[in-house]
């Protein structure tokens, strides 16, 4: 599977975003998504993730403002940032998981800047 993550850019604090990552090459529906970010310095942390069957997670710190959803039609996971904060500054990364057999991908990240 190969990503590629798109979307991110400079908003201002309180704007919002939308954060594509497309998927090529074998059967995305059969995937587990995520989208992950981190900052320098730091450990990347789960913001946002989708099983197969649509069922959401996400982080703390991003409930009630991020939404994670999928097109399993277009191969693309989808994450929408609203309110955003200038904490939420990092380079988002998409990741793709098939659990039972272990395999485990990761596009090359999108940067988001909240500027405040």
């Amino acid at each position: 599977v190969q990503l590629q993550a798109s979307g991110g850019g400079l908003v201002q604090t309180g704007g919002s975003l939308r954060l594509s990552c497309a998927a090529s090459g074998s059967t995305f529906s059969s995937y587990a998504m995520g989208w992950y970010r981190q900052v320098p310095g730091k450990q990347r942390e789960l913001v946002a993730s989708i099983d197969i069957d649509g069922s959401t997670t996400s982080s703390d710190s991003v409930k009630g403002r991020f939404t994670i959803s999928r097109d399993n039609a277009k191969s693309t996971v989808y994450l929408q940032m609203n309110s955003l904060k200038p904490e939420d500054t990092a380079v988002y990364h998409c990741r793709a998981a098939l659990v039972a057999l272990g395999w485990d991908y990761w596009g090359q990240g999108t940067l988001v800047t909240v500027s405040s």
